[in-house]
């Protein structure tokens, strides 16, 4: 039977815990959401929680096992979609017997929706309604997927002793054999670019080679930033016999989490080429993995086989989400941040959702907090950034580090060390305060800050959902780190899934502000921004490629509003806001243009 998407949006991974349940909570009704499987305990924990809650037996897996972390993360991913299957029939019994939840469900699908006009002639039939209503449920519902994400830069080297362990026991590979071997059939996410050790760990697992009925029991998605990233690792996977499923395209800028800012490439210009080059795409993967699959003398399929290109990152209303489905004819559009307001939906402790709620523009910010040395963003007044500055001024800076997922510096331990550590800190700023006496007092302090500023993601990412569920949290006090994106800005009440959905399909707003910018001009304000901040702050001697990368990131944007004004001159969508949208272009290339780049004066 194949399925059909029941909906035209899906909620991506969100920092460590703010998806770790969504599954559970939101795939009866179609939604399809991402799971974090980064944190090995956070996901046992989660485990021994939703096990005591459903009433299935639990035994723990301590770190004691041989492969506790892969069998940690299959065995959570078996339970989710145990509670899900189970969730989903009961769900199917209730619309059966109930018109009123049939009516509420129904209010929760896209108006275009073939499904939701089917329950409509069900439901004006009124002539055996509940056996047809059943066979109807039967054949076109299925729940939302319970897709997983691997960072793949998240692949810490691991150790029994002084033993280092094989390549398999890294963080990322063991992660990704614990989706191999769970019962799922769904997708791995995979972000933050290319690990080709662990691309080619894909072979190890024959679910992700299509079958002789020219299926994929386990599919890849690969998060991407342009159409370059996408041809270069579509096509070295596809040198290995693997399909790449789904290409999710994700602002450079216009996002939460980690920001990977493009060299200027906005994300209208970046979806015109996906649309434009699809075919090419196709092409050139299922030809490599032909040859690949006939040289491992494994099944291969006459024709390519489906794939998807979906976007996300700060789409915030309906006609931004049906423009960019009609416009760049992508499957799915990724809501993330405005789904930490839905309390059905994702898991937020009660203080960080207020925090939220009640967030502005200037309170959302993009950070040098991340021990990977890769902008983060984050907000103003957490209870993480509270603690740490509590520290710093006990001269205690620093965190103990108790699960070292991002420990993968080397510099002074084999081992790895992580930057947020206090380990780390306290040689960084032993070696500063020894230079003290030739440096400025406003240099020290630069320095010094630069160093203290890195926090503990790896505890403070996955404190909410012990916080909203009661589970007991053990250890140095590092509160809640959290990483919205800047449309967060504009959304500012708790809402109920059912209206967060009506929200989506544009039968009513949850927004209650109107200085929301529109989603392409927020993404170029952001990029100007990062550009200028970009030259203000060089420190070091400037080369010829750094000139050459300004110059090129400053043409991008240059081309990406010529784009972007010709675009709305001749499409239907924005017509009410379209004055002023051309006016914020004018301002914003006039803005680009005074920017001066330095020039590289001769020796």
């Amino acid at each position: 039977m194949t399925k059909k998407n029941l909906h035209t949006f899906h909620i991506p991974v969100m920092g460590l815990a703010y998806t770790i349940d969504s599954p559970i909570r939101v795939a009866q009704y179609g939604i399809s959401s991402v799971i974090s499987i980064a944190d090995d305990d956070l996901i046992e924990k989660m485990r021994n929680f939703y096990s005591t809650k459903f009433n299935f037996q639990y035994e723990e897996i301590t770190q004691k096992f041989h492969d506790y972390r892969a069998e940690r993360i299959t065995s959570y991913l078996n339970l989710v979609d145990k509670i899900v299957k189970e969730k989903f029939e009961n769900f199917k019994l209730e619309l059966a017997e109930s018109k009123t939840a049939l009516e509420n469900f129904m209010s929760m699908l896209p108006n275009t929706s073939d499904i939701k006009k089917g329950f409509q002639n069900l439901l004006e039939d009124g002539i055996s309604f509940k056996e047809n209503i059943q066979n109807y449920i039967e054949s076109h519902l299925f729940p939302g997927e319970i897709d997983v994400n691997i960072m793949t830069k998240l692949d810490k080297d691991n150790f029994v002793k002084n033993e280092q362990l094989p390549t398999e026991f890294n963080d990322a590979h063991a992660a990704l054999r614990g989706f191999a071997k769970s019962n799922l059939e769904s997708s791995v996410v995979l972000s933050a670019g290319m690990n080709p050790r662990l691309y080619s760990y894909f072979e190890n697992f024959s679910d992700f080679f299509p079958n002789e009925n020219n299926q994929l029991r386990k599919k890849i998605t690969l998060k991407v930033s342009d159409f370059r990233s996408a041809m270069i690792q579509g096509n070295f996977l596809a040198k290995k016999g693997l399909w790449v499923s789904e290409y999710r395209i994700e602002s450079g800028l216009n996002c939460g989490g980690h920001a990977f800012a493009t060299d200027g490439l906005l994300l209208g210009t970046i979806l015109e080429e996906f649309k434009q080059k699809k075919q090419q795409l196709i092409q050139t993967s299922h030809e490599l993995m032909i040859k690949a699959l006939q040289q491992k003398n494994a099944y291969f399929p006459d024709q390519p086989l489906d794939l998807k290109i979906t976007v996300q990152g700060g789409v915030g209303t309906a006609e931004e989400h049906e423009f960019l489905l009609d416009n760049y004819n992508v499957d799915s559009v990724g809501w993330g941040s405005p789904f930490l307001l839905v309390p059905e939906a994702t898991s937020v402790d009660h203080d960080t959702r207020n925090l939220l709620i009640n967030a502005k523009e200037e309170d959302l910010y993009l950070s040098h907090i991340s021990p990977l040395g890769v902008p983060f963003n984050t907000l103003k007044g957490t209870t993480n950034e509270i603690l740490k500055q509590k520290r710093i001024r006990e001269n205690k800076a620093g965190s103990s580090c108790p699960k070292k997922f991002l420990a993968l510096s080397k510099d002074y331990d084999s081992h790895g060390i992580c930057t947020a550590s206090k380990k780390y800190q306290d040689i960084k700023l032993e070696e500063l305060n020894a230079i003290k006496h030739t440096i400025s007092l406003n240099a020290f302090e630069n320095a010094k800050s630069k160093i203290t500023e890195k926090s503990c993601l790896c505890v403070g990412l996955a404190n909410a959902s012990y916080l909203e569920n009661g589970i007991k949290i053990k250890g140095q006090a590092q509160g809640v780190v959290i990483c919205p994106g800047p449309n967060m800005a504009y959304f500012d009440q708790e809402v109920s899934l059912k209206d967060m959905l009506q929200h989506i399909y544009g039968n009513k707003s949850v927004l209650r502000t109107a200085n929301r910018p529109n989603v392409f001009v927020k993404e170029l304000k952001m990029y100007i921004d990062y550009f200028k901040s970009e030259i203000e702050n060089v420190s070091e001697e400037m080369t010829t490629s750094q000139l050459k990368k300004w110059n090129t990131f400053k043409a991008n944007i240059l081309q990406g509003i010529d784009y972007y004004q010709n675009l709305f001159l001749s499409t239907i969508y924005f017509k009410t806001d379209n004055e002023r949208i051309k006016i914020q272009f004018d301002f914003y290339r006039s803005e680009l243009n005074s920017i001066q780049i330095p020039i590289l004066k001769p020796a």
